[in-house]
This record gives structure tokens, C-alpha cells and sequence, in this order.
């Protein structure tokens, strides 16, 4: 199992489905299992996160029209400005995001932190410098995640789950999203949860740093493989 797959996807596992949008992994066998998003908003359909796949437009085309393309972790451009250029849309970053407006070929645009796509309020997750610009989505039911927090298998121990990804496990983001209570937590990083949302939520935040040793030991190898791949590509 490739910790990050580089080829072209042939076909894509579709996750993620409840009347307000629907998700994708494009790669199901990889590693990271990265996963995209196409929410149903007032103002249209948004695309999070986006990795391109074969009949991809199908499956967004059930929600409706796409409005933009977002991009929610400075790791995470993937094939966001190949999917926005052939919906004629810019993609959007997050206000303070510095760094991967240069690496887009599509136009880009701006969305401040507070500010709104729809209903969902985009949400500061943390910011250091260059190396790790994070931000979420929440409406009030949905939370959409995109890196610190996550289903994927390398981001989970024991009976968790949601984990907290190894690499803030000792600095989770509790003041990010220990207020919400959502019904559903969507990642950029696994399948997401649907029940009890809440409480998969809140056991992964208070407990990531009492379960870090057992999340090194389960996790460290797959973890390093993940960002030596990311590093690579």
C-alpha cells in the first residue's frame, strides 16, 4: 500500500453521503486516504479539497452547480485548480494563507477567517508560519476538518473514531473545536463520522495527548511514510 499515490486514479470509493453534499477518496489505496468534498450551500455547490477523478462532474452534478473550489490546509492544493478551471471558477483560500497562491494555476480568491460560504463559517485551526496553515468549515452540524483531525486508519489507536493526526497529538486543536458540537466531523483524511459525531469528537481532542505513546507506537512509521511522500510529491 502506497503511503501517497502518484498516478492518475482509474476510479474513485465514494464516502461521506447525507442530503447536504457528498465526499470522495480519489486514491482507496493508499495510506493517507485523501478525501474531497462537494457541499450544498445556499450560494451553490463548494468543492473542498479537491483530487481530480475519472467521472468525478457526475457525482457533483447531483448536488447541483459548483460556486467555487476551496482550499482548506496549505498541503492540501491537490487538483484544486485543474477541477476549478474546468468549472470556470477561482479557487478560494483562506485570507492569512500564504505561500500556495503561487503553486495555483487557476485565478484566486480570498475568504476571510469568520467569513462565510453558505452557511458554513470558515474557522482558523493554526497557523505557524509557512509550515502549517489549517483551517475547517462548521454550519452549525457539519464540520469539515482538514488535517489534524481525521478517520484515516494512521490517525486513529485503539477504539477511537476520530483521531488526532501524530504530529499535534501533544498540541491538539481544542480551542478550535472544543465549543462545537457537530453532527457530523468530515476530514481530508478518511471516511467521515456520522454518529455520536459529538463524542468521537470530544474523546479525540481530550485524550490525544494521553494516548500518544500508544499512538507512536502504532502510528510513527505509517506517519513519517505519509510526510516523506508529501514531501517528495
Amino acid at each position: 500500500m502506497p503511503a501517497k499515490a502518484t498516478d492518475s486514479p482509474i476510479e474513485y470509493e465514494e464516502i461521506d453521503r447525507w442530503m447536504g453534499g457528498v465526499g470522495w477518496i480519489a486514491h482507496p489505496e493508499e495510506t493517507m486516504q485523501r478525501a474531497s468534498h462537494a457541499l450544498l450551500t445556499d450560494d451553490g455547490v463548494w468543492l473542498v479539497d479537491p483530487i481530480d477523478a475519472p467521472g468525478i462532474d457526475s457525482l457533483i452534478e447531483e448536488f447541483g452547480d459548483v460556486a467555487g473550489v476551496l482550499v482548506l490546509s496549505s498541503h492540501h492544493t491537490r487538483d484544486a485548480d485543474a477541477v476549478a478551471e474546468r468549472h470556470g471558477v477561482p479557487v478560494t483560500l483562506p485570507a492569512p494563507m500564504t505561500d500556495v497562491a503561487g503553486v495555483l494555476d487557476a485565478p484566486t480568491d480570498r475568504l476571510d477567517v469568520g467569513g462565510t460560504l453558505g452557511e458554513y463559517e470558515l474557522i482558523e485551526v493554526a497557523r505557524s508560519g509557512s509550515a502549517w496553515q489549517e483551517y475547517a468549515l462548521y454550519d452549525g452540524e457539519t464540520l469539515v476538518a482538514s488535517e489534524s483531525v481525521g478517520a484515516a486508519d494512521y490517525m486513529r489507536v485503539g477504539d477511537e473514531r476520530l483521531g488526532v493526526m501524530l504530529l499535534r497529538r501533544l498540541t491538539p486543536p481544542r480551542e478550535a473545536f472544543s465549543s462545537l458540537q457537530p453532527n457530523r466531523v468530515l476530514s481530508g483524511h478518511g471516511p467521515g463520522v456520522f454518529e455520536d459525531a459529538d463524542d468521537a469528537l470530544a474523546d479525540a481532542l481530550e485524550n490525544a495527548r494521553r494516548r500518544f505513546p500508544k499512538a507512536l507506537a502504532a502510528n510513527g512509521l505509517a506517519q513519517a511514510r505519509t510526510i516523506a511522500a508529501a514531501l517528495r510529491t
